[in-house]
């Protein structure tokens, strides 16, 4: 996984992270802090027939504390109005 992958990956917890804790309608997730907990870089070397076309594969895993503002609507607030 890219380093911009492993980034985006961790940003799109955040936003599942939110929809799971909010009930309302989410208009707007918006980053207001991203602090970086934990990089890491995971390499492992690998050969086809333990000989040939040796190569390094490296994976990225990104943990990051998220501030965010988020905009929404509630929906108990709102008034319907049955039409007859």
């Amino acid at each position: 996984m890219p380093k911009a992958r492993a980034f985006a990956d961790a940003l799109n917890h955040v936003q599942s992270a939110v929809m799971r804790e909010l009930p309302h309608i989410l208009l707007r997730i918006e980053p207001q802090d991203v602090r970086i907990v934990q990089a890491h870089e995971s390499v492992r070397k690998e050969a086809f027939l333990f000989f040939f076309l040796r190569r390094e594969r490296r994976t990225y895993s990104v943990e990051l504390d998220v501030t965010v503002n988020v905009t929404a609507i509630n929906l108990d607030r709102v008034d319907f109005v049955a039409k007859r």
